[in-house]
């Protein structure tokens, strides 16, 4: 399965932990992330993530198309909501496409959690019929 991740900079350090504390899970699958939050993952989990742009830079419109494409199955998007961004709109964008095309989106720690347990289990295996 595709996993996309996306984190604004007060939450990098929280995707980080999550990263670490799934690693095995995440192992298994393919991994895509704006270009920050890709390069701090890998440092501490030397897990391999293609990286895009970093966010503000274009990564959000990669991220985006690959949305549009069908070809991002679970997306964890740990987001600060209390901190406005000047690229916001970029932000609703990739929210209003997940919810568009049926991918799965977390946009905090705990749903993050649900969905990689559930993709654990093979409950997302419907991504694959989807497809």
């Amino acid at each position: 399965m595709n996993i996309g991740f996306i984190a604004h900079d007060s939450k990098k350090k929280l995707m980080q932990n999550f990263c670490i504390a799934y690693r095995g899970i995440l192992s298994k699958n393919d991994l895509f992330a704006t270009g920050t939050t890709g390069r701090l993952i890998e440092e501490v989990t030397n897990l391999t993530i293609h990286k895009y742009l970093a966010g503000h830079l274009g990564g959000m419109q990669q991220f985006g198309a690959q949305i549009e494409h069908n070809e991002m199955d679970l997306v964890i998007f740990l987001r600060d909501p209390l901190t406005p961004k000047s690229h916001e709109p970029d932000v609703n964008s990739v929210v209003r496409l997940c919810d568009t095309h049926n991918i799965p989106l977390a946009t905090n720690l705990a749903t993050a959690e649900l969905l990689i347990k559930s993709l654990d289990r093979g409950d997302l295996e419907w991504r694959e019929m989807y497809k």
